[in-house]
């Protein structure tokens, strides 16, 4: 049986929103999804994806016109101010340079098999440098998201141009969609124009980069002794380890937990027995009074990650989630990743974050002749996903931690049953007993087992004195 988390939305958003990871928007449902039952039935609402940076403003520019790296996008791109673009909503537009060059972002907090749907505006080159030859028909380019088709489009054309004469931009809204094969998706503009002369400052521009997401819903199948592969992102690159991004929120306010209410749920876990099955072979209905003690402990990703890689788990990825107290209590202390996910969790969904835990209870059970009682235990759990973020460095790790739920109580359920064959077999056996070899038919009589304290003996053990002269 599994529930829902309900958090404090507003909390919860608004620590994703500080970290730059998916926010949920209350946005119409898209017909997108229509045709998969399991994507509509999971989400009502599409959920923004932000995109950094997405009106080319940062870093701040000077003039009309400037070549610089742009923050949080990779590739070197020709960048035309606002008016010179031909625009009058303050975004700026960006060449996309020679042939084949690119310019890339990684679409944060998207999950792998989500929808997403990108929009943009593209226009002709404005730049003074440009032939009419090269813009006439509209320039090419692709646009490319993982998982997705490569998709050749042309701006639209811009005719009667002359050159040494800036352009007035004919800025064209886009939409492109695809299903993510991988997280945090690459969204890729890639640069088709064919002129070799012009090409570096007379290309394709875009701008107004926005997307939204419908994501699958949470699987709630996955054990959670197999969570996933945690994964680790420095800017637009995958990280080949997990160590960097770990070592980067080694201190107390390195990192912030930002999790994802997407994927984050409370369910309760498969049954198990506790303590002893007790057999009643009697003639009688029995009351029988015992104490019950049972544990649960956390589980996370980052550890099965190195596990699963036959890997020395680091220091500094150490959850307290070993299943051992002691050890447990000391990562608790010294562990920054576990206070900044505590933190998080408690600042998101107005209730304590459980690492491990433990219960200790007297039940009473009325065991009737013939059957047998036992006690069974279904632990109530929640999953938490989200990502360690460091503001610093750009790095992101991907976790998904699975411990004791406070939200709602653990099941203890007394049971009673029909004995076992081999139980009904015990309690028909004769009780054991030893043979009486000899002396079968003689009177009772008592026996010393031991327990009586033996008489000192009566009679004279000490010889009597003798009397030796000495020479």
């Amino acid at each position: 049986m599994s529930h829902l988390l309900r958090p404090a939305v507003r909390p919860a958003l608004r620590t994703l929103a500080a970290a730059g990871l998916v926010l949920p928007a209350m946005l119409a449902t898209d017909a997108a999804g229509a045709d998969d039952p399991a994507r509509a039935a999971a989400a009502a609402v599409r959920n923004e994806v932000p995109v950094l940076n997405g009106d080319f403003t940062d870093p701040a520019i000077k003039g009309d016109q400037s070549t610089v790296a742009l923050n949080h996008w990779t590739g070197l791109n020709q960048r035309f101010s606002a008016s010179a673009s031909g625009r009058t909503d303050g975004a700026n537009g960006v060449g996309l340079s020679k042939a084949d060059n690119t310019l890339q972002q990684r679409l944060r907090g998207v999950r792998t098999g989500s929808r997403v749907t990108v929009t943009y505006e593209d226009s002709p080159a404005v730049s003074k440098d440009c032939a009419p030859g090269d813009v006439d028909a509209g320039q090419p380019y692709t646009v490319h998201g993982s998982g997705g088709p490569v998709q050749a489009m042309t701006t639209a054309p811009d005719p009667g141009r002359t050159k040494g004469k800036p352009g007035p931009g004919r800025w064209t809204k886009r939409t492109y969609e695809f299903t993510a094969d991988e997280n945090e998706p690459l969204l890729t503009f890639t640069s088709k124009v064919t002129s070799t002369l012009t090409q570096v400052p007379c290309s394709p521009m875009v701008t107004r980069v926005r997307a939204d997401e419908v994501p699958l819903p949470a699987d709630k199948t996955i054990d959670k002794y197999a969570l996933g592969t945690a994964e680790a992102y420095k800017d637009n690159e995958r990280e080949a380890w997990l160590h960097n991004a770990a070592a980067a929120c080694n201190g107390e306010n390195a990192c912030t937990f930002q999790p994802d209410p997407r994927g984050s749920f409370r369910y309760y876990d498969k049954s198990r027995v506790i303590g002893e099955a007790f057999v009643n072979c009697t003639r009688n209905a029995l009351d029988h009074s015992r104490t019950l003690s049972y544990t649960e402990r956390g589980h996370d990703s980052i550890s099965q990650t190195y596990a699963a890689a036959n890997l020395r788990l680091d220091e500094v990825a150490r959850l307290p989630t070993t299943g051992d107290r002691t050890e447990d209590k000391k990562r608790l202390a010294a562990r920054p990743m576990a206070a900044q996910l505590a933190l998080a969790y408690e600042t998101a969904w107005q209730r304590p974050f459980q690492w491990f835990s433990s219960d200790q209870r007297t039940v009473v059970e009325r065991i009737q002749p013939g059957e047998v009682s036992w006690v069974e235990m279904q632990p109530s759990r929640e999953r938490v996903e989200g990502w360690f973020v460091s503001g610093k460095d750009d790095y992101r790790l991907h976790a998904v931690i699975d411990a004791p739920s406070r939200a709602v109580p653990d099941r203890i359920f007394q049971r009673t049953g029909p004995m076992a064959e081999a139980e009904k077999q015990r309690c028909a056996a004769a009780r054991p007993m030893t043979t009486t070899p000899v002396g079968s038919d003689a009177p009772a009589a008592s026996a010393d087992k031991g327990l009586l304290e033996i008489s000192p003996p009566t009679a004279p053990s000490v010889r009597p004195a003798r009397s030796i002269p000495l020479p």
